[in-house]
């Protein structure tokens, strides 16, 4: 070994007696699971919807005759179990922790399933709730998923890097919002995917425009988009636009997301169909 060694066999190209392979932090799935595919939804920042996006995902895949199923990394601020208008508690079995299912029969694991009131807050430091997610993934009983969404908290913080380096990722989609600002914070993100190796499958731009009911005109209320000019300058091939739309917030607020009728994330969820097409031939 050199004198010099940094101890990182991985950015190492030397061939000594010490070499080491790269750790790999993966964790296994509780034994009676089975998940084929893991997306991960994810933003640079809070506010832009990103657990619509996911509950909107699930909702297609599920209606596409696909087990759907979201686990809410979103310790601090889980929103998930009140779009589906789920207020049961999640039970535990001998075996393991169970799921809630939602009306439609995606199955919904969030950390306000578990509280005694879902507006006791959650004043825990970061690696309690990396903790947790953690947990969701290997103590939770996930029977036979074709599509687990992971509502990831914003920023590249504890939790997504925890969700990351444990849970074997296929790809992430990526929401953002139309403000100007926002692109530096949505290159942040598809830069830690760059960086954990993880596809980026997807950009998603909510809030993206209004569309007058009268005339049909669309009005950019936050200004103009540019989620196309970095889908281009990252190679990303999909992106979708989630207008601002009175009626999928109101059925959100009734926990009626199950509800929701329209086309803007139809071609998103076929990408996710085509790389579980894909996958399947390679087999």
């Amino acid at each position: 070994m050199s004198e010099n060694c940094s101890h990182n066999c991985k950015t190492c190209g030397s061939d000594c007696s010490e070499r080491k392979e790269p750790q790999s932090f993966l964790e296994k799935p509780h034994e009676m699971s089975k998940i084929h595919h893991v997306i991960a939804v994810v933003s640079g920042k809070g506010g832009v919807g990103k657990s619509l996006v996911t509950s909107m995902m699930a909702v297609l895949m599920q209606r596409k005759g696909y087990h759907a199923a979201i686990l809410d990394a979103d310790v601090t601020g889980p929103s998930i179990p009140k779009a589906f208008g789920i207020h049961e508690r999640a039970m535990a079995s001998p075996a393991g922790m169970l799921p809630v299912p939602t009306k439609t029969g995606i199955d919904v694991m969030s950390l306000n399933l578990l509280l005694d009131s879902d507006t006791d807050p959650v004043v825990w430091r970061g690696p309690m709730i990396a903790g947790a997610v953690k947990q969701f993934w290997t103590d939770v009983i996930w029977k036979d998923v074709d599509y687990m969404f992971v509502d990831m908290p914003p920023g590249t913080g504890d939790v997504p890097l925890t969700v990351f380096q444990s849970i074997p990722v296929d790809g992430i989609l990526v929401v953002a919002s139309p403000q100007e600002l926002v692109s530096m914070i949505v290159e942040k993100a598809v830069k830690m995917a760059e960086m954990m190796k993880i596809p980026v499958l997807g950009l998603v731009e909510n809030m993206s425009y209004f569309q007058c009911p009268s005339c049909g005109e669309k009005h950019n209320i936050f200004g103009e988009s540019h989620i196309e000019e970095i889908a281009v300058r990252y190679g990303i091939s999909h992106v979708a636009k989630l207008p601002m739309e009175p009626k999928i917030a109101a059925l959100c607020d009734a926990g009626k997301i199950e509800d929701v009728e329209g086309e803007w994330l139809d071609h998103m969820a076929g990408h996710l169909e085509y790389l579980n097409q894909n996958k399947e031939e390679e087999k």
